[in-house]
């Protein structure tokens, strides 16, 4: 079997690479691991895309110039990012809209409970499921041809140019090929084997949950690190991992599993101990470095406390919490230590200097005295009835992937391929080292899945236009 263009994935970015290539006139293949019903990887769980803007554009409001989103970036990263990728990706995010659009995808304001990154992200109407059917029925209508239960055992790569797939003992040919399968954050072992034992003995690993897909294994990541030599990019142990309910499911849970309240009281360990800034910044730049900080805390939990007064202030989780009258009642009720619980939060709430609380803005409620501080709405945590919820590590997607530069061109010892490209997870560590910033990973798979569609549509009809005339 052969195709023009074989893409090799199901999500976000792998779908924007088949569209843009089937726009192309090129032959459109499309494999998906999982099954039809699965389809779309973490993609159905996503909400929204970061979008620069120079000026209000129907659902997002004011600006967001290229210079705020990169400067947003940069400090969630700390640095470690390529300027020259992710400038690309801002700038994409500001043309992409009406291309979706005609794809099916549409747009509505943000609930109530995200309105502070209205200037920031757009949101899909039907969130990820909604765009992913979308995307899915575009392409259908393109002539993309779409096999699912498909997962690629291994690739065929000669002097750095792609050949063929395997899928279950069936060989694929193909001109060019996009990678878009993932990461590798539902394999276990590897994630074991990237983060090791802690310095009390423990696989932090084994108590991660995963936000997402189960069928993100890294299989082809892995096969192309290490059987074929691709030049690699990132840490294998940083990933877009967020602090979400300790009941969810080991697979799935998706975005109503996350604890947003983080901001509005403390966060302690098993030890009864805060550990960490809670009030650095807005929640959307800081939410997802909780993920890390909890993975760091004794058995990879830690539980988020706060008062009738954080009520209503932000989006609820899928799972209530554990309520009590009193502050001893709760550390009873959650397993933690009285006697260390109670020392922590008398010294927190004294600590607390309390002004003009605004959770919209960064207010001038902070704590003194005390470590780790609290930078910004930090208001006793006094008022009866008390909420706990336990957190623990959720990974969304890993960030250790594939080298690639501006035409998406996977590299082998820095000499980029003739047709063989990548987008999303499998290269998003050259744009996100470490950190995230709401609404990224859209922006990415969205900027890159476009530019990797294009190149190996391009890449493909010259290789069939040379065929042609040789034969």
């Amino acid at each position: 079997m052969s195709t023009d263009v074989l893409v090799i994935g199901g999500g976000n970015a792998a779908l924007c690479a088949a569209l843009m290539a089937a726009e192309a006139g090129a032959s459109v293949l499309l494999l998906e691991a999982a099954p039809r019903e699965w389809r779309g990887g973490n993609s159905m769980h996503t909400r929204n895309l970061r979008c620069m803007h120079d000026a209000p554009q129907d659902v997002l409001v004011d600006a967001y110039p290229e210079e705020e989103f990169w400067q947003d970036l940069l400090k969630v990263t700390g640095g470690v990012t390529n300027e020259r990728l992710a400038r690309l990706t801002i700038r994409a995010s500001s043309s992409c809209r009406d291309w979706m659009r005609k794809h099916g995808v549409r747009f509505q304001p943000p609930l109530s409970g995200a309105l502070h990154v209205a200037r920031t992200n757009a949101f899909f109407m039907g969130g990820g499921k909604a765009l992913v059917n979308a995307y899915y029925r575009s392409a259908e209508r393109l002539g993309v041809r779409i096999r699912y239960d498909a997962p690629v055992d291994r690739v065929e790569i000669e002097d750095g140019r792609f050949v063929a797939a395997w899928v279950k003992g069936e060989r694929i040919a193909a001109r060019a090929c996009v990678l878009a399968a993932g990461g590798f954050e539902s394999n276990r072992e590897w994630l074991r084997e990237a983060w090791g034992r802690n310095e009390r003995g423990e696989w932090p690993a084994d108590n991660f949950l995963i936000r997402g897909t189960r069928y993100n294994r890294g299989v082809l990541l892995k096969h192309l690190l290490d059987d074929h030599g691709a030049d690699r990019i990132g840490d294998p142990t940083q990933a877009h991992m967020v602090a979400i309910d300790a009941r969810a499911p080991l697979y799935d849970g998706g975005i109503c599993t996350r604890i947003d309240c983080v901001s509005l009281g403390v966060v302690v360990n098993r030890d009864g101990e805060r550990f960490y800034d809670e009030g650095e910044d807005f929640w959307p730049k800081r939410y997802a470095i909780w993920g890390r900080l909890v993975a760091q805390q004794p058995g990879q939990v830690a539980h988020s406390i706060i008062d009738a007064k954080a009520v209503g202030r932000f989006m609820p989780p899928v799972f209530p919490g554990v309520v009590a009258n009193t502050l001893p009642e709760l550390a009873v009720k959650v397993g933690l230590p009285v006697e260390r619980f109670m020392h922590t939060l008398q010294a927190y709430n004294a600590a607390c200097r309390v002004g003009t609380f605004d959770h919209t803005a960064l207010d001038d409620c902070h704590t003194q005295g005390v470590v780790p501080p609290k930078t910004h709405w930090a208001r006793p945590i006094d008022t009866a009835p008390f909420y706990a919820y336990a957190v623990r590590p959720g990974v969304t997607f890993t960030y250790l992937g594939l080298r690639t530069d501006e035409t998406a061109a996977v590299r082998f010892q820095d000499v980029p391929s003739q047709n063989l490209f990548v987008a999303g997870e499998m290269m998003a560590g050259n744009v996100l080292g470490k950190g995230y910033t709401a609404g990224v990973g859209m922006s990415i798979g969205t900027a890159f899945g476009r530019i990797a569609g294009t190149h190996a549509a391009r890449a493909a009809l010259d290789e069939g236009a040379k065929e042609h005339a040789s034969a």
